[in-house]
Order: C-alpha cells, then sequence, then structure tokens
C-alpha cells in the first residue's frame, strides 16, 4: 500500500511512463490505484546547428525518431549522409551535423491532423510513383500480426494512452516502437531500420492510429505496399492510397477489416468478385 492507502502497481516502471495516482469509479465502491500515465515532452530537432521541427513526443528512441523523421521528409538517404548526432543532455533534442553543409530548412511546412503536433515538409498533393512491390498476405496473417503487435506495446500494457506501430512480414513482427503520435512511431520504425541495416521496402505496415494523409505520405516513404490501422483511414489518404499502389486496410480485427484500395494483395479476385 502507499502512503495514502493506494494499491502499488505490481509492475516495474518502464522507461517512457511516469507514476500516478487516481481513483477508479465503477460498479464497486471507488478505489484509489498508484498506477502509470505515459511520458510526454517537448522534443526538437536541430539540423547542422538550425532548429528543424519541434513537436510533441514520448521521450523515447529519440535518435531513431530523428533519423526516421528527417528520412520520411526527403532529407536524408542512408546513414552515410549523417555526419554527426547527439542527443542533449536534458534529452529532450538531437542535434545532427549533415556532411551536405548547404542545407537549408524548407520554408513551407504543414501542420498535419498528426496527434502530438505533427510537421512535414513534403507536398501531400504531389505525384508520386505507384509502390509496385510483389507482396501478398492472407487476413488471417493480418489478424495475427495485429495481434502480436497489440500484445507487444510494452507501454501501452502498463499506461494505455500511447500509439504502437510495427513493420511486419506477413509471418513475423520485425520492429515494433510507441510514441504519443501515430506519426513519431513511423518515424521511429524508420530511423530503428536504418541503424538496424533492414530494408522497409515491401514489408507490411501496422499501425494503431488513424490512417491520414501524412500517415500514408510516411508509409509511401517507407516502401510499405500494405498498410493497416485498427482505425479509420480519412479520404484523402484513401484516395492517395489507391493512386500510390498502397493496399489500405482499417478497422482490422481478429475476425473482421475493411479493404479500402488494392484487394488484390489481400484476397483472390473470385473472392472481391462474388
Amino acid at each position: 500500500m502507499t502512503s495514502n492507502g493506494s494499491t502499488q502497481p505490481l509492475i516495474e516502471k518502464l522507461a517512457g511512463v511516469q507514476p500516478a495516482e487516481y481513483i477508479t469509479v465503477g460498479v464497486s465502491a471507488p478505489q484509489d490505484v498508484a498506477g502509470w500515465v505515459v511520458e510526454e515532452a517537448q522534443i526538437c530537432i536541430s539540423v547542422n546547428g538550425s532548429e528543424l521541427a519541434t513537436f510533441m513526443a514520448s521521450p523515447r528512441d529519440l535518435k531513431p525518431m530523428a533519423l526516421g523523421f528527417l528520412a520520411n521528409e526527403g532529407i536524408i538517404q542512408t546513414l552515410d549522409d549523417i555526419r554527426h548526432l547527439h542527443l542533449a543532455k536534458n534529452n529532450t533534442c538531437v542535434d545532427i551535423w549533415l556532411h551536405d553543409t548547404s542545407f537549408e530548412k524548407p520554408r513551407k511546412f504543414i501542420i498535419t491532423a498528426g496527434c502530438g503536433g505533427g510537421v512535414t515538409f513534403d507536398d501531400l498533393s504531389a505525384e508520386h510513383e505507384p509502390l509496385t512491390a510483389d507482396l501478398r498476405a492472407t487476413p488471417e496473417q493480418l489478424a495475427s500480426l495485429m495481434r502480436e503487435m497489440h500484445l507487444g506495446a510494452e507501454l501501452y500494457q502498463q499506461a494505455r494512452g500511447i500509439h504502437t506501430a510495427v513493420l511486419a512480414t506477413p509471418t513475423q513482427l520485425l520492429l515494433q516502437k510507441e510514441d504519443i503520435g501515430r506519426h513519431n512511431c513511423l518515424d521511429k520504425l524508420r530511423g530503428a531500420a536504418l541503424l538496424a541495416g533492414l530494408e522497409t521496402e515491401g514489408k507490411i505496415l501496422l499501425t494503431s492510429g488513424r490512417i491520414s494523409s501524412e500517415m500514408i505520405n510516411k508509409a509511401r516513404r517507407l516502401g510499405t505496399p500494405i498498410v493497416c490501422s485498427r482505425t479509420s483511414p480519412t479520404s484523402l489518404s484513401v484516395a492517395l492510397a489507391d493512386a500510390w499502389n498502397i493496399t489500405l486496410v482499417a478497422y482490422l480485427r481478429q475476425d473482421r477489416m475493411r479493404i479500402y484500395t488494392h484487394p488484390e494483395r489481400i484476397l483472390d479476385q473470385k473472392d472481391f468478385e462474388s
């Protein structure tokens, strides 16, 4: 018991959560609980000594997130583009120095619909080449991957209130990252893949969050031809997925899903023509 009589959590604190006491109210009497909430911080990414972007995020896996953000924005292509990477002592700012000393911050940026306050410098209305990866997965495989993603979300399991995303093959989870911003999860995945030397092209992307235009744009940057979510897409994300030859699956549950674009990667022709 804590000093005020609340019940102590039985699990060890993870990086990225903070203790919090609250009162549960339900069918039984109100109860004091010593639990957890996810940590949130204002994160800064600077390039060549100049601030590039500031947004709210989970202060965990910041180096992969910064690398992934630069890659998903098309600012870097490989780790060879990086001359130096440094996490400031306050653990809230990542300083990156490029070999390209002539880099200038793009003048135009877009505040996105991403939770946590996303930002992108990419033109979400621009035309891009469709993805051509030959990848197929069954509905059962996708449902199994989504279940594994949920079980592997350690911060969510401890404190709730956080998104998760994974990079996978049809039969195996390869990388998993969590953040308060669903778009940050994709940047963390891209950065972790760069650091691990793992190709993201031709893989499956699964996320707990809504698929909006900036999410499908990051998926295109990742080169993932199948994108799955537990929740909904937006009209623009459906249009972009269709144009970029991305199979968009939403409301993915154990026994049901909605396939919005390019169902041929999931179903046989006879299945969706009957």
